[in-house]
C-alpha cells in the first residue's frame, strides 16, 4: 500500500502544478496595483518559487505527522479544515450507505427469487432508469420540486438561519429536513449498481449444487435464499462497500457542491477553484489512503463472508 499511496500522491502533487492558473496568479490577476515583485515574494511565502519536486519532498516529510501545511487561501491548518468538514460527510454518507444496503439487497436477492417474472422485470426497468439519470440533473429537479415549488424540504446546507434559536427536537427536525434531498440523491446510483450485482451474483449461486441438494432435502425456500444462497453470493457486495469506504470520508465533490453540503467534498472543490493546494493535497492524499485501505478490507472479509475462501497461515 506505501508504494502506490507515495506513487499517487506524487503523480497528484505533479498534476496539480500542471494545472493552469497557480495560486498567486488567482491572487493577484484581479489586483492591477501588484507588480511583479510582489507577485515574487508572495509566491516565495508559499514556497512555490521552489522546484516542484523540492515542494514534493518538503511535503512528503510533514504528510507523516498529519502536517498537510496552512491553507493559502485563509491561513488554517488544514487538518484542522478537514476535522471541520468530516463530521457533516460521515452523516451524510453513512445514511446514504445504509439506505443503499437496506434497499438494494433485498431488492437484488428477491428479483433473482423471481426472475423473468413481473416484479423482476419491472424491477429491471426502473434500475435501467436509475443508471441513465445524471444524479445530479435529478438532484437540480428535485430541488426545483420539493424546494422552489413545493416548499416542503430546503435545498442548501446542514442546518437553517435560525437554527440556534430551535429547540432540541426542532433541531432534530431541521438536521433531518436538510439531509433528505442530499441522502436520497447520494443513494440513487448506488442502489442501482448493487441490487444489480446482487442480482447477478445470486442467479449464480442458485443455480450451484449445493442449492440443489438444500431443496431436494426439504429446506424451506426462505431459509435457501437468505441463509445459503445470499451468504455466497456477497462477494460483489463485499467488494462495492470495500471501495465505499473512500467516499464515506472523502464525501461528494458533486452532491456536495449542488446541496452546499459543509462536507470534504465541498471542501475539495473549492480547494481546486481557489487553487489551494495544501487542502487538495490533503483531501486526495485521504482518499487514496482509504481506496487502499477498503480494497484491502474487501480482501479480508471475503473469507469471513465466502465460506469457499479461505487463506492460507503459511
Amino acid at each position: 500500500m506505501l508504494p502506490v499511496l507515495i506513487g499517487i500522491s506524487l503523480v497528484t502533487f505533479l498534476v496539480m502544478h500542471l494545472a493552469p492558473g497557480g495560486p498567486v496568479e488567482l491572487m493577484t490577476d484581479m489586483s492591477p496595483k501588484i507588480d511583479a515583485s510582489a507577485r515574487a515574494h508572495l509566491a516565495e511565502s508559499y514556497g512555490l518559487d521552489q522546484p516542484v519536486l523540492v515542494q514534493y519532498g518538503k511535503w512528503f516529510i510533514r504528510m507523516f505527522s498529519f502536517d498537510f501545511g496552512n491553507s493559502f487561501k485563509d491561513g488554517v491548518p488544514v487538518i484542522t479544515k478537514i476535522a471541520r468538514c468530516l463530521p457533516a460527510t460521515l452523516l451524510l454518507q453513512i445514511l446514504s450507505l445504509g439506505l443503499i444496503w437496506a434497499l438494494a439487497i433485498p431488492i437484488g436477492v428477491t428479483s433473482a427469487a423471481r426472475h423473468g417474472s413481473l416484479y423482476d422485470r419491472t424491477l429491471t426497468l426502473l434500475v435501467f432508469i436509475g443508471y441513465a439519470t445524471p444524479t445530479f440533473w435529478l438532484a437540480l429537479l428535485l430541488m426545483i420540486l420539493f424546494g422552489v415549488r413545493l416548499g416542503w424540504l430546503p435545498v442548501s446546507g446542514l442546518t437553517s438561519v435560525n437554527f440556534a434559536l430551535l429547540g432540541f427536537w426542532g433541531k432534530a427536525g431541521d438536521v433531518l429536513s436538510h439531509l433528505v434531498l442530499p441522502v436520497v440523491v447520494s443513494a440513487f446510483g448506488g442502489l442501482a449498481g448493487l441490487s444489480r450485482y446482487t442480482k447477478s451474483s445470486t442467479l449464480e449461486v442458485l443455480h450451484q449444487d449445493f442449492i440443489r441438494t438444500a431443496r431436494a432435502k426439504g429446506v424451506p425456500e426462505k431459509q435457501v435464499l437468505w441463509k445459503h444462497a445470499w451468504r455466497n453470493a456477497m462477494i460483489p457486495a463485499v467488494t462495492i462497500l470495500g471501495l465505499s469506504l473512500p467516499s464515506l470520508i472523502g464525501g461528494s465533490f458533486i452532491f456536495e457542491t449542488i446541496f452546499a453540503w459543509p462536507g470534504m467534498g465541498r471542501l475539495g472543490y473549492q480547494a481546486i477553484m481557489s487553487r489551494d493546494y495544501p487542502v487538495l493535497m490533503g483531501v486526495a492524499v485521504i482518499a487514496a489512503f482509504l481506496t487502499l485501505l477498503g480494497n484491502l478490507l474487501a480482501d479480508i472479509s471475503y473469507a469471513r463472508v465466502d465460506p469457499r475462501v479461505r487463506y492460507s497461515k503459511k
